[in-house]
């Protein structure tokens, strides 16, 4: 199977011009999809950015001939309705001529308290999403849909603009138990860790064209010093881990977390500086647990244009030849 290497489109850095632009630039140095975040705030203050990604992706798709376009991902269970969500994916599908997977999750704090809906606990974010992919694959088919569950009503609605036969959804799960649920409601398996077992049971579970699609930050820079220092100040939010990232509400939450990373703890996580056959090999825990598609996080708005000029294509070369 071959694997395709995506750019992701990181709205916690960039802004909404800036991202257009390297979404462009990624397409013409052979990046195969592209995929956004869809946050309200960034991790960080220092990032200092959150447009909205649908009307960026929208932008995108017109700007875009070829790159695959991919939420990574939206929560649509509080800060939006699932039946707006099947609404503007089956927009972004025609605008991008099928270019477009729906990626879904059950979201983070972060980013959903701000309706002022509060935070449930796993289980009930858990269950909310079940609802919210039912919801959507109906409203995918174009009928009128009614719907009555314990989180969400849908009262006869109906999307007008669809395309034939729905959009592709990924998933993002953490656990066996996800597998279990959410198999039999998304297309693609989503995973933020290379963990072998859940990619598994998920093909056990699924057919042959799943795909399975990960993310991997790098911080490429001609001085590998200044590279660890920007994936320090950018990224160390990572460190607590996703139980502990779906939880904290605020990027004061995030500094307060991350206080104690050092840059050598960043430095040993995520690939740092200028040498491209490290940044590649960093991939290769992916490829061992079977993903069939990696996105490339370039940590940091600043050097952005450079990746892409200088160093994209050569990583792209390089970890192809991984495979």
């Amino acid at each position: 199977m071959t694997t395709k290497w995506g750019y992701t489109l990181m709205t916690e850095q960039s802004g909404p011009r800036e991202l257009v632009r390297y979404a462009i630039a990624a397409e013409e140095q052979g990046f195969d999809f592209e995929v956004s975040s869809d946050h309200f705030s960034p991790w960080l203050t220092s990032q200092g950015h959150a447009p909205y990604a649908w009307a960026v992706l929208g932008a995108v798709a017109q700007a875009t001939e070829r790159v695959e376009l991919m939420t990574y991902v939206t929560c649509p269970t509080i800060r939006y309705h699932p039946a707006v969500v099947a609404q503007k994916s089956a927009t972004m599908s025609l605008l991008s001529n099928g270019r477009f997977t729906l990626g879904l999750g059950s979201g983070e704090n972060l980013n959903e308290h701000v309706v002022g809906a509060g935070w449930p606990a796993v289980d009930a974010r858990q269950d909310a999403l079940v609802e919210a992919m039912e919801i959507i694959h109906q409203l995918h088919t174009g009928e009128l849909v009614t719907y009555d569950g314990e989180y969400f009503r849908v009262d006869s609605a109906r999307i007008w603009d669809v395309p034939d036969g729905g959009v592709p959804i990924g998933v993002a799960i953490s656990g066996d138990k996800s597998v279990e649920r959410f198999t039999p409601l998304a297309d693609h398996l989503i995973q933020v860790q290379p963990n072998a077992e859940l990619v598994t049971e998920w093909r056990a579970q699924h057919d042959g064209a799943s795909r399975v699609i990960g993310q991997l930050p790098i911080c490429w820079g001609p001085d590998k010093d200044a590279a660890i220092a920007k994936a320090h100040d950018q990224f160390r939010w990572f460190a607590g881990g996703w139980s502990v990232n779906a939880d904290l509400p605020t990027p004061a939450g995030f500094e307060g977390a991350s206080k104690f990373v050092r840059p050598e703890d960043v430095a040993d996580a995520i690939a740092c500086g200028p040498d491209l056959d490290e940044l590649a090999e960093s991939a290769r825990p992916f490829l061992d647990a079977g993903f069939t598609d990696i996105a490339f996080v370039q940590v940091g708005d600043e050097g952005q244009d450079r990746f892409l000029a200088e160093a994209a294509l050569p990583l792209l070369e390089r970890v192809r030849a991984l495979t």
